[in-house]
């Protein structure tokens, strides 16, 4: 294919020699002549491992040029690739200001061009970018409708400086977000034959996983670096504990607690990180990431407090109490705590849980539910029915199948999902139902 890379940075550079490895006729863009220059040269403008012998190799067999000039990219091309950069504004912000210029210089290309013409944004920016700012500004100046005269699509970069020309082919995942089918096949042509697994995806969702990845990336640094400074003022080896963290693939290094889902509780997690940042303060070690994961939880089950009063409903009914499903087992479990607010602001409530009725618990959780939370004991019921019957917003927390076939579409009670109900996707597109974050 005939490629313009638009941004001679380090993903721009990038991109630019290794599509030309991979046979493309690529033309790199920047408005740096000096960037220019040394690409015309057969050199790399930056320090990478793998980039100079490369940029070497494809310019001299003319796989890849450079200019300054824009519409020449543009005119000379079928598919661009925006590379330019989008640095923090002083109050944190994401600066768009170059990209909103490239975009502005390709759509007025693009007006000269007889033939389809695919833009794709592989510069970091965050969800709604593209669809309300970029798409906007290249309709108005190629004077044609994005996904049907011309094609738009978002290819987020996971590369990482020094060792990204190896990451380009052999990339952990390929995101494509498309604004049509056919602006994505352009992009998906671009990678065939690299490995990893492919995921064709909405606009906003390529734009939104760059930074899930970059996020916990941040997060991950953040709690070991903190986590050692704990384990150092106890007398403890960090790299000794995090060995044996790290050898943990079925909890720690996998999947488990990365679904968006309802607030954690339980008899462990909220006691050990109060008594992990209690050690810490006594220590006088900062742990600010540990020490907000409890406030974090707290905001997270006051969303669906929130979505409770958004309704402007007053009964109420919650399926589910325990902290975890399947289990009789009620200390610090969050349900109970979104019961205890309820219940605070008024809200006529019944609950029901199968694993939770007084006629069934026994020992140190019949004790509990008799002496803590007497109040609640009285709102439990018997039955789905009987919640259903009451309430006109439910509130689920368990998956329970008596629940979930129980549970109505469209009529009846308003149905607030904290689990990610399995018929989710269908319910959405229904009015009386509301996800806790999706």
């Amino acid at each position: 294919m005939r490629v313009s890379v638009l941004g001679l940075g380090y993903v721009g550079c990038v991109s630019a020699a290794c599509l030309a490895g991979q046979g493309h006729e690529v033309i790199g863009v920047d408005v740096n002549q000096a960037k220019v220059d040394l690409v015309n040269a057969g050199k790399a403008p930056v320090v990478e491992e793998r980039i100079g012998e490369l940029t070497a190799e494809v310019v001299g067999t003319g796989a890849l040029r450079a200019t300054a000039d824009v519409r020449e990219a543009i005119l000379g091309s079928e598919v661009s690739l925006v590379c330019v950069g989008t640095p923090s504004e002083p109050n944190g912000s994401l600066c768009t200001t170059y990209l909103e210029r490239v975009t502005e210089q390709i759509g007025a290309a693009i007006a000269e061009k007889g033939t389809r013409h695919t833009v794709v944004f592989r510069s970091t920016m965050l969800p709604g970018t593209c669809a309300d700012l970029l798409v906007p500004i290249l309709e108005k100046f190629a004077g044609g409708t994005a996904g049907v005269d011309f094609g738009v699509a978002v290819n987020p970069e996971f590369l990482r400086e020094g060792t990204s020309v190896r990451d380009f082919f052999d990339p952990p995942k390929t995101v494509i977000g498309e604004l049509d089918p056919a602006s994505g096949d352009v992009v998906a042509a671009l990678y065939e034959g690299l490995p990893g697994e492919v995921f064709r995806v909405p606009v906003p969702a390529a734009e939104a996983i760059k930074y899930a990845d970059n996020a916990f990336h941040g997060l991950k640094i953040g709690f070991a670096n903190e986590f050692a400074a704990i384990c150092q003022a106890l007398g403890v080896d960090p790299h000794q504990v995090m060995d044996v963290f790290l050898a943990d693939r079925k909890l720690n290094i996998s999947p488990a607690y990365l679904r968006p889902g309802f607030a954690f509780g339980g008899s462990c997690l909220p006691k050990d990180l109060r008594s992990l940042v209690h050690a810490a303060r006594r220590a006088d070690v900062s742990v600010p990431i540990l020490s907000h994961v409890l406030p974090s939880n707290s905001d997270h089950l006051q969303r669906a407090v929130q979505l409770v009063e958004r309704t402007g409903k007053r009964r109420a009914g919650l399926f589910g109490l325990s902290f975890k499903p399947g289990t009789d087992d009620l200390r610090e479990s969050p349900l109970v705590e979104l019961a205890e607010r309820l219940i605070g602001k008024g809200y006529d409530l019944k609950i029901y849980d199968a694993n939770v009725s007084l006629s069934r618990l026994l020992g140190a959780n019949r004790e509990y539910i008799e002496t803590r939370l007497p109040h609640i004991a009285q709102l439990l019921v018997n039955s789905v029915d009987e919640v259903i019957e009451h309430a006109e917003v439910c509130l689920v927390g368990t998956k329970d199948p008596a629940v979930l076939s129980a549970l109505p579409h469209g009529e009846g009670p308003l149905i607030i999902d904290l689990v990610r109900l399995p018929d989710a996707e269908t319910r959405r597109t229904e009015t009386g139902y509301a996800g806790l974050v999706w």
